[in-house]
Order: structure tokens, then C-alpha cells, then sequence
């Protein structure tokens, strides 16, 4: 951080139009979209410190459901209440529902799209260098402590190399954390400097009142959305509507067992979809991963993709809409229940010795969590094909040499040195090698 002072609180329209801008930018995956949030909120507008980032992500990791997406809904209720966290965690996704149902439809009544493929293409190119580049940039800040490196490569082994579980290194973590606080901090809190402080920081140091008044009304508020929640699900089985209460059931059963992020149920999420349901066919499940992958917003927008299809089959292009509509609403009205209910009480907690142990080790943990998604996104961009090799008990996804996309590696490349040599912003290098991997994908296609 600069030694200028914080800035002042920022007012709720900058506020918006900052989360509107994320929500269209929030390309790859959740260590994609987790550089952003941090980019934009703490280095560029020094709105959140980056310690106070670190915790809300902390807390946000461990609950089902989008972690990025909730952290931008922890970050807007921390800077203007219940309406900051609905505007940022609703604008967060807004935009990728809107592209998805579009691709949605336009996969269901004309197939493939070629053109929106070739525009994603190099978008996710230039993301992948963001994402490494806010690996290095929160690895340095979060690892303060040996301990603290000992353990984000221990978790980093854990998931890449041994496939565990992703909650299970996390449980792990806080435990930890929590037997052993200040050993993973690097100090903790309170040794931050006036000028490494954010504008919710200094705010919430005037009035440190500020979160029990932001509680009551999030304690209200996450009541109301497992109200908004549960009501229709519950209707629509009651009624028994076809197809309808199948999408609001199953889907809220995701929303609720959706910890890790969405690889770790998508599997099962395709068998039952494609096997039991006969919503989708294996195809058509693997192109809509494909689309939700390319596009804004949180990989889980994937379900929407399965919900339109279970709509479409049995009623048409109206039922295919509101049958999207439907996965998306039971999908993401939990997340704002969980932030809602629950970051009041981490919030108040924020300087308890055994919760900062406990969160401190997952935030190392964190750093080698987001370094198993950014390779697990680079080789996945760069490289076309993947062997699964067994050794012992270690379970690797080693790259086909031969498969390395020479046109990937070269906007990589390109965007590397729009970002770091020329110093170009976010939307410039996003936007030089969009363009790019167009006039590529069209030449070479």
C-alpha cells in the first residue's frame, strides 16, 4: 500500500457501478474472479485493507455456494449494509445470467456458437495472467510466517497432487489456525499500519458500533431470503408442478452441499441430470460447462444451463426460460442467507485471538488454494489435452506436450506484456486480446 491516507468512504452509486463493472469482467473461475474483487476494491480503490479482504474470504470459503460471489456480498453489506451486499452480490452475477440464458437459448435452437466461443477465447487468455498475478500479489501479502508458507504448500499438495477434498483442507486449516493463533498472521491484525488501512477500516475505527447497527438489519435480512428461498420450493412441490418442483428441489439441495465451489458437485449435478432426470445428454452438459466457463460470473451458472434444458425438453422456449430463472433464483437466494446471517457474527468477532488463529490458517491455506485453481485454469487454457497418471497415492493431471495451444500461449503472452510491460489497465488488455483471439479463431476457423 501507498503512505497516502485511506480514501473516504465511497457513496452507493460508485459503489454500483463498480460492481457492475465486476460483475462483466468476472471472468475465470473463482481465482479469476477473486484477482478482481481484489484488484478493484484493495489495490486500485483502497476501499477494504487487505487484511480485512483476507478474512471476509475466509469466511466465504467456508460456505456452500460461489465463494467470489459472496465475498463481493460480504464487501458491498461492509460499505453500505444490506443494500451494498444485494447491489454488489446481485450485479456480481446479474450479467452472466443474462449471457447464459442468451447462449442458452441460442445452443438450444441453433447449436453451437462458434462466434461467442472465439470472442471468450481470448478473454480467458488475459484472465489467466490476472490470476497470476494476484497469486503472487496475495501470497506475499498473506504469508507473513513460515508456518504460514508450510502450510498454503501443504494445501496446495493436498488438492493438486492427492485430490482430497476440498472442506477437508479447510477444516484442517482452521483447526490449526485455531489450536495455534499468531503463528500463521504474521503478527495479526492489529499490526497494520495507518496507511496499509481501507476506507471501511478507518470507517468502522470512528465507529466501532458500525457492525452490530449493520447486523440487525443483516440478521433481517438473511431470514427474508431463506423465506424468498424456501416458500417457492416448497409451493411448487407441494402443487407437484412438473419438472418445475424436480428444478427447485434438486437445485436447492447444490445450493446447500456446494462447498469447494462448483467442480466439486458437477459430477454429480451431470449424473443425475443426464442419467436420472434425462433433463440434458452427456453433450449437451459437457458444452453448457464449456459456456459457463467462457463466460462472466460464478461457474455455477452452469445449473442454469441444466435448469433451461430441463424446461425446454418437456415445454418450450418459454418453459426453458423460467425454468432458468427458477435454477438461478434457488441457486444464489441462499448465498445472500449466509452472508446475511453469518458475516455479522464473524464481523463482530474480527479481533477474538482464536477466531484470527482460525481464519489466519485458512488464509494461508487460501494462497494454496488459489494457486491449485490457477494451474488447475492455465494448463486447462494453454494445454488441450490432460493424462490423469497415478503415483502411489498422488493423483496428477499431467499436459499433453504435443497439446499445447500455440494461439493460447501467444495472447497469454500478449497479455502478460499489455498488463506488466506497458502497463495497460484491466479493460485494455481484457479488450486487446478479446479482439485478438477473434481475428485468430476467425482466420485460423
Amino acid at each position: 500500500m501507498s503512505d497516502r491516507p485511506a480514501p473516504p468512504m465511497p457513496s452507493f452509486s460508485d459503489a454500483f457501478r463498480v460492481w457492475l463493472r465486476i460483475g462483466f469482467l468476472s471472468f475465470g473461475g473463482p481465482a479469476g474472479q477473486i484477482a478482481l474483487l481484489h484488484r478493484e476494491v484493495v489495490d486500485e480503490r483502497r476501499w477494504v485493507s487487505d487484511v480485512r479482504f483476507l478474512h471476509a474470504l475466509n469466511f466465504c470459503t467456508l460456505l456452500p455456494g460461489p465463494e467470489a460471489q459472496q465475498l463481493a456480498t460480504y464487501l458491498g453489506w461492509l460499505l453500505h449494509g444490506v443494500r451494498g451486499g444485494l447491489a454488489a452480490g446481485g450485479l456480481f452475477v446479474l450479467p452472466g445470467v443474462v449471457v447464459m440464458l442468451a447462449l442458452s437459448v441460442l445452443y438450444a435452437t441453433l447449436g453451437e456458437v462458434p462466434l461467442v466461443a472465439a470472442l471468450f477465447f481470448g478473454l480467458k487468455c488475459a484472465v489467466l495472467v490476472l490470476v497470476v498475478e494476484a497469486l503472487l500479489r496475495v501470497a506475499r501479502r498473506a504469508l507473513k510466517s513460515l508456518q504460514a508458507w508450510g502450510l498454503a504448500v501443504a494445501a496446495f499438495l493436498a488438492l493438486f497432487v492427492f485430490a482430497v477434498p476440498f472442506p477437508l483442507v479447510v477444516l484442517v486449516a482452521a483447526l490449526i489456525g485455531f489450536a495455534a493463533p499468531g503463528r500463521f498472521s504474521g503478527g495479526g491484525h492489529g499490526t497494520a499500519s495507518s496507511n496499509s488501512l481501507g476506507a471501511i477500516d478507518v470507517a468502522l475505527a470512528a465507529d466501532p458500533d458500525l457492525p452490530r447497527r449493520l447486523g440487525k438489519a443483516a440478521w433481517r435480512a438473511g431470514w427474508v431470503a431463506v423465506a424468498l428461498w424456501l416458500i417457492p420450493v416448497a409451493l411448487l412441490m407441494a402443487w407437484r408442478v412438473p419438472v418445475f418442483s424436480d428444478v427447485a428441489w434438486f437445485f436447492s439441495k447444490m445450493a446447500v452441499v456446494t462447498v469447494g465451489g462448483a467442480y466439486a458437485v458437477l459430477a454429480y449435478v451431470a449424473q443425475e441430470a443426464v442419467e436420472d432426470y434425462g433433463w440434458l445428454s452427456a453433450g449437451q452438459m459437457l458444452a453448457g460447462l464449456g459456456l459457463a466457463e467462457t463466460t462472466p460470473g460464478p461457474l455455477i451458472l452452469v445449473l442454469q444451463f441444466v435448469g433451461f434444458h430441463a424446461g425446454f425438453r418437456t415445454y418450450g422456449l418459454a418453459g426453458g426460460i423460467a425454468a432458468s430463472l427458477l435454477t438461478v433464483w434457488v441457486t444464489f437466494a441462499p448465498c445472500f442467507a449466509w452472508i446475511f446471517l453469518g458475516a455479522p457474527f464473524v464481523e463482530r468477532l474480527y479481533d477474538a485471538p482464536r477466531l484470527k488463529g482460525a481464519l489466519a490458517g485458512v488464509t494461508a491455506a487460501v494462497v494454496g488454494v488459489i494457486a491449485n485453481l490457477a494451474l488447475w485454469f492455465g494448463l486447462h487454457v494453454l494445454f488441450t489435452e490432460m493424462h490423469h497418471v497415478r503415483v502411489g497415492p498422488a493423483l496428477l493431471d499431467i499436459p499433453v506436450p504435443a497439446s499445447l495451444d500455440p494461439v493460447a500461449l501467444a495472447l497469454a503472452i500478449l497479455a502478460a506484456i499489455c498488463l506488466f510491460g506497458l502497463k495497460r489497465g484491466l479493460i485494455t488488455t481484457l479488450g486487446i486480446t478479446s479482439a485478438a483471439g477473434i481475428l485468430v479463431r476467425l482466420a485460423t476457423g
